[in-house]
């Protein structure tokens, strides 16, 4: 099977099992920037995970929204673009991927550095780290990047080297649900593909809007489990982009990828 076919179970399928390992792996993690459990540069990147990295992943900038953002993906030029999925030695490389929302908030982010500027911010289900280097490079204070893959925080380590920038902060603990932290600024791209996922998030994300006041910017293509969720009353649209033809091609034929604001009405949480 093809990597394009793997690609379309994660699409439809096997994205179930990611998004059971979110809802299962909660709290034990502090919120607090110094005490934050992270990778930095030159410490735990096993050598081996990283040879294997380099050599089937595939750097490029091309055929998405950021072109001033290099990353190490999955293309059909890789090994395991063609590959049996089974072959693939770690879990399932979402990380791998550049997804649609992903892509539009840090197209925006790129576009609109005061959003960001001089302000903390949490990029939540961080994947390739490709928004929250975008923060990087828009002169935010502080970036956490958080994935529950640890594969997912090498990746990003690698994405920073290529795009001349230190490490930041990475978390691999499920921090959904856990206390509200005091960032500025949460952003989350392509999270809502699952039903309790989605309602987790969610009321973690409200939660954190009414005792920190943070402000929170979702990225998402229109999948039917964001637009059917009830949060979807209380987004507000800040700009939509048309997505390249090969993002197009690689996503079911989605043909363009929305940044919305989430803002709760007060009297929504008790």
């Amino acid at each position: 099977m093809a990597f394009r076919g793997w690609k379309r179970l994660l699409l439809l399928g096997r994205q179930n099992t990611f998004a059971k390992a979110w809802r299962s792996r909660r709290g034990g993690l502090s919120l607090r920037w110094k005490r934050c459990c992270h990778w930095s540069a030159g410490k735990s990147l096993d050598p081996e995970v990283r040879a294997f990295l380099e050599e089937n992943t595939e750097v490029t900038s091309s055929g998405h929204l950021t072109p001033e953002i290099r990353l190490r993906l999955l293309t059909p030029r890789c090994r395991f673009w063609r590959e049996k999925p089974d072959l693939w030695p770690y879990g399932d490389p979402f990380w791998a991927i550049y997804w649609p929302g992903g892509q539009a908030l840090s197209r925006y982010i790129l576009d609109n550095p005061r959003v960001v500027k001089g302000r903390s911010v949490l990029d939540l289900g961080s994947g390739c780290g490709a928004t929250a280097i975008a923060a990087v490079m828009s002169g935010a204070s502080q970036v956490l990047a958080n994935d529950i893959d640890p594969i997912a925080g090498m990746a990003m380590i690698l994405n920073c080297e290529l795009n001349h920038l230190n490490p930041f902060p990475i978390t691999i603990k499920n921090i959904i649900n856990s206390e509200a932290g005091n960032w500025d600024l949460i952003v989350l791209g392509d999270m809502f593909y699952d039903e309790q996922l989605a309602d987790g998030l969610y009321h973690w994300l409200r939660k954190c809007i009414r005792i920190q006041q943070t402000e929170v910017l979702i990225g998402d293509p229109g999948r039917h489990q964001f637009l059917s969720h009830s949060i979807r009353s209380q987004l507000h649209k800040v700009i939509e982009y048309s997505l390249p033809e090969y993002t197009r091609q690689e996503n079911n034929g989605l043909t363009s990828s929305i940044v919305w604001s989430y803002q709760p009405s007060n009297g929504l949480e008790n």
